[in-house]
């Protein structure tokens, strides 16, 4: 059997090492080809590991890390002085070789900051953004970026994020020709601003992209794109948008059923728990950060261990598809006058 091994950020989000260790033991039991070095601080979390059942265990390594990345700190502040954090620790066992890919909760800001100084982008890849595989109502999924790792973006930037999304709609979804899409104010060629149109027509000049124009933010989960590209300020807002209405959903129907029967309340339950269920936000916990060197997979910083869990899950099937590599091969094979 082979094995893989990814760097565990227990520190990092809002929950800690509380939530982080049981996801590492129910990753541990879904996938019996993982291994995982669990960064953090030991002599805090000592019994935690313990009560676990995760000290001495065949699969696990434990990496000590005296320093904790909060949530509010500053990215800048965090790269130059923090370089014992578990986030630095895990990221560097990637870049050593030690680990396959690294996971953590933390802060999204400082992430994207140390990776980028610890991992270094693949050539040809100006900036690394954030993407995550949202559901649509066909029943698949689109590659769906920037979500924040960029709130201010030039219009090559959006053409390069249009290439990593396609390398993952492709390699990791099995689309053969995967349709790329700008989200904008409006479908209309003319609409959106200069950013959004001058991207469009480098988009449409790359070879290998199969680029449909523009769609509006209610075409998002409609399946009409397998790509759908954004800068990180609209992208970020757009996802955490739609979590909050599939949330709101989720308390409306539970609180309907407040008063109910006990049978009836319970077969509504398990009704709506199957209508909703493919919009849990949980289900596609673990944003990748595209085009560095190494495979780095952002958990959302208020996931709980079944979240969290699929992060890993996440961070595993880029490692199988060798997704920097395949990056890196698509980035290669463009003309030397686009760089």
């Amino acid at each position: 059997m082979s094995f893989l091994t990814l760097a565990l950020d227990l520190m990092g989000g809002d929950h800690g090492p509380s939530e982080t260790v049981p996801a590492a033991v129910q990753a541990l039991s879904l996938l019996p080809h993982l291994k995982l070095i669990l960064v953090g601080d030991l002599t805090s979390i000592y019994p935690l590991l313990q009560q676990n059942g995760l000290l001495g265990h065949s699969r696990v390594d434990t990496v000590h890390a005296s320093q904790i990345i909060s949530m509010s700190e500053q990215p800048a502040f965090a790269l130059r002085h923090l370089k014992d954090s578990s986030m630095r620790v895990a990221l560097e066992l990637v870049q050593q070789g030690k680990a396959d890919a690294c996971v953590s909760a933390g802060n999204t800001g400082a992430l994207m900051a140390i990776a980028k100084h610890v991992l270094k982008t693949l050539p040809g890849v100006e900036r690394p953004a954030l993407m995550t595989c949202v559901p649509t109502s066909t029943g698949g999924r689109s590659v769906f970026l920037d979500l924040g790792a960029n709130v201010n973006c030039s219009p090559e930037n959006l053409r390069q994020f249009a290439m990593l999304g396609s390398v993952v709609a492709h390699c990791v979804l099995g689309i053969e020709n995967p349709a790329v899409a700008l989200l904008n104010v409006g479908a209309e060629a003319n609409k959106g601003n200069e950013q959004v149109r001058c991207a469009s027509e480098l988009i449409s000049a790359t070879p290998g992209l199969n680029y449909r124009g523009f769609i509006e933010g209610d075409a998002l989960f409609q399946g009409v794109a397998d790509v759908i590209v954004c800068d990180g300020f609209v992208g970020n807002i757009a996802l955490k948008t739609a979590e909050g209405m599939v949330r709101l959903l989720s308390q409306a129907s539970h609180q309907q059923m407040d008063g109910m029967s006990g049978w009836l309340q319970s077969f509504l339950t398990r009704f709506f728990k199957r209508r909703l269920s493919h919009l849990n936000p949980d289900q596609y916990n673990g944003a990748s950060l595209l085009g560095l060197r190494g495979i780095v997979i952002k958990s959302h910083g208020r996931a709980e261990r079944h979240a969290f869990s699929n992060a890993i899950l996440q961070a595993t099937v880029e490692v199988q598809h060798q997704l920097p590599a395949r990056i890196a091969e698509r980035f290669e094979a463009e003309p030397i006058n686009r760089r």
